[in-house]
């Protein structure tokens, strides 16, 4: 195994292909080397490339280079003022040890966390095995919704929050820089049951543009421990709130799809409408509809409701 530090994108490019993985905080591709899905030729260090640790405040976005530690985000004053919500999500991951090591673009491209698929003994429907273990087996932290197969969620806190803010990802691909909303950054793995997002093996998120226009944001998660621990389901909520009435809204849920989850009816039931708890339910409801539990998951759906109501009316709190 070899290691290399990128001076440039396009470097970062060349060195990745053919088998190498980029590192940056190391903390999922190092556990997946661990778990033994993962054998790189090569690991490209991609922590010193030029203008990916800055956090840039502009009248109209706040924009995070790639290599923004989450504990940075998560203190970040300008951050905590613009998108509250933004640092919250980034407050929730992990423990200190890890946010003061993970980075942004490591948060959004980490791979799931199913135990299938972290299994070393276990070739799973996503590691190219023939069928996914969770659907008859312990699907507990699985998704109510998908469009393929597997049921292995998104866990990335900060794609669902960046979701309900219509963020863009600026992705590295082909030698050009892509813009990418949050929708299309995860798109594949609705279809796919072989990918954790849109990224193709060479592609290297630069940064994230996070728009300001909406002046309220809030994120939750429910977790089985309080501290240190995946989520069992995340909401992030975003919206231009004057008094009670909520403009441009959006919700996000987590760990639900092997996407950041929203619906459009959800956000036109709440565009230009004063927030009271009824719409909230409302929304909560709209939003779970379709639903497809599976025999240890049901239990999503009323947590689910519950945190979308609640991380809505923190909106207008």
């Amino acid at each position: 195994m070899q290691y290399a530090t990128a001076a440039s994108p396009e470097r970062a490019a060349e060195l990745v292909a053919g088998g190498g993985r980029y590192f940056a905080g190391g903390i999922d591709v190092l556990g997946e080397v661990k778990d033994g899905i993962i054998a790189p030729d090569i690991f490209v260090n991609v922590k010193e490339l030029p203008g990916t640790r800055e956090v840039q405040a502009a009248a109209d976005r706040i924009t995070l280079g790639a290599n923004v530690r989450l504990a940075e985000l998560a203190r970040h004053p300008q951050v905590r003022a613009a998108l509250p919500g933004l640092a919250e999500a980034a407050e929730e991951v992990g423990s200190p040890q890890i946010r003061n090591v993970a980075t942004v673009a490591g948060n959004l491209a980490q791979h799931v966390r199913c135990w299938y698929y972290r299994h070393p003994d276990i070739r799973c429907l996503k590691e190219g095995g023939d069928m996914c273990y969770a659907r008859q087996g312990r699907n507990r932290h699985h998704s109510l919704f998908t469009g393929n197969p597997c049921i292995a969620p998104v866990v990335s806190n900060l794609g669902v929050m960046l979701a309900a803010l219509d963020a863009h990802a600026l992705v590295h691909r082909g030698g050009q820089t892509q813009r990418l909303s949050m929708a299309d950054l995860y798109q594949m793995a609705w279809f796919n049951p072989l990918a954790h997002n849109s990224l193709l093996p060479a592609d290297l998120i630069l940064s994230v543009e996070a728009p300001t226009a909406r002046n309220r944001s809030a994120y939750l998660q429910v977790s089985e421990r309080s501290q240190f621990d995946w989520a069992l389901v995340s909401c992030a909520a975003a919206a231009r709130v004057e008094g009670a009435r909520l403009l441009q809204p959006r919700v996000a849920l987590g760990v639900v799809a092997p996407v950041p989850y929203l619906q459009d009816a959800v956000h036109a039931l709440l565009d230009g409408q004063e927030l009271t708890p009824e719409r909230a339910a409302r929304a909560a409801d709209l939003l779970l509809e379709g639903a497809a539990p599976l025999a240890d998951n049901g239990y999503k759906i009323p947590l689910a409701k519950a945190l979308v109501a609640r991380t809505l009316l923190r909106l207008i709190a």
